[in-house]
């Protein structure tokens, strides 16, 4: 296996604010699965951003690029699904089956398309080149960019693209992508610097998210991986009929704020919290061996957390814990609260 094979992406920082001054480019941040794409002749590899193989479960994307008259190269991507709605990252994840079967299926019914943003290897290693050359290189070989619109028609018209990702100069444009977009499922804006090489697995570049917080009812836990705490709290919003559903988890508490936590908790142990509606989930092939087992709780505490965006009535992302709640009834966590 080549060294470049065994690369991993560039990675982002989040940052609160689009960094602004002469050497930036910006680039909108897709919701989507990242990806290292590799061709050496009639090979063509495509890789997560954790080095597992994807090429079974996109047979149309091994389709499109293997037809593509490109010299050997590797290139960095996000695959993506979309329909006239917008991005629909649940699609993309429903991509991932163990079945051939299924994957045929899905392949025509809901088809990826990958769009690209550099370039590390072609005619040539180039990751030591500034991402100025880097992506006159990409252009040349896989054309000018599209517009963000251009993207999102294409995308989901059932047929699978293969595009350079739109990007600007202006911090104001693309700053007015982060809301202008949002609801066709934008995940931010990426920044550059055009003077960077590529550093693989470090958090050269800047990535900015709208940020939005949320009321929401702590229905169980999780305990930490030594059991002595706290490792997550399991939280839940109220639907139309009064049920609660689990909408996602927060956790990165330092240590001694999980063994205090863990003992705060105990009295209000115990059901009718999670249970009617949604609930914190068992092992999938998303779980990757982690122990599910969770304690529920009496829904009576409430606590606020900051988010950056909801899908398929989930916090799409990580979502950071900011303070407890005692001001706030349970009963009024519910998703009309929540903005997107």
């Amino acid at each position: 296996m080549s060294v470049l094979l065994t690369t991993k992406p560039m990675l982002a920082k989040l940052q609160d604010d689009v960094p602004e001054g002469d050497g930036w480019i910006y680039e909108p941040k897709w919701d989507g699965f990242r990806t290292l794409i590799h061709r050496r002749g009639e090979t063509l590899d495509i890789v997560s951003r954790d080095g597992r193989p994807l090429n079974r479960y996109f047979p149309e994307l091994v389709a499109l690029l293997s037809e593509e008259p490109a010299p050997d190269y590797v290139v960095d991507g996000e695959i993506v699904v979309a329909t006239t709605e917008g991005l629909e990252f649940e699609s993309l994840q429903m991509r991932i089956h163990p079945a051939e079967s299924r994957v045929r299926m899905l392949s025509q019914q809901i088809p990826a398309s990958v769009l690209l943003f550099d370039v590390l290897e072609l005619e040539g290693d180039l990751m030591e080149r500034p991402l100025s050359e880097r992506l006159a290189v990409l252009g040349d070989h896989f054309g000018v960019p599209l517009s963000i619109d251009e993207v999102l028609k294409n995308v989901a018209t059932g047929s699978p693209l293969l595009s350079t990702t739109p990007r600007t100069s202006d911090p104001a444009e693309a700053g007015r992508w982060l809301t202008a977009y949002e609801d066709k499922g934008l995940d931010g804006i990426v920044a550059k610097r055009l003077g960077d090489t590529y550093h693989p697995n470090k958090r050269s570049l800047v990535k900015v998210k709208r940020k939005r917080t949320c009321d929401c009812v702590v229905g169980g836990y999780r305990l930490s991986k030594d059991g002595t705490g706290v490792g997550s709290l399991l939280l839940g919003l109220y639907d139309d009929d009064g049920v609660l559903q689990y909408v996602g988890h927060t956790s990165g508490f330092k240590a001694k704020e999980r063994t205090a936590l863990l003992e705060s908790l105990k009295d209000t142990r115990g059901g009718g919290g999670f249970g009617v509606g949604r609930t914190p989930g068992g092992q999938s092939r998303w779980s990757g061996g982690k122990d599910p087992a969770w304690v529920p709780l009496r829904p009576v505490l409430v606590c606020e957390v900051a988010y950056d965006r909801m899908m398929g009535g989930r916090f799409r992302h990580a979502v950071g814990f900011v303070r407890w709640r005692t001001d706030k009834a349970p009963e009024e966590c519910d998703y009309a609260q929540a903005d997107g």
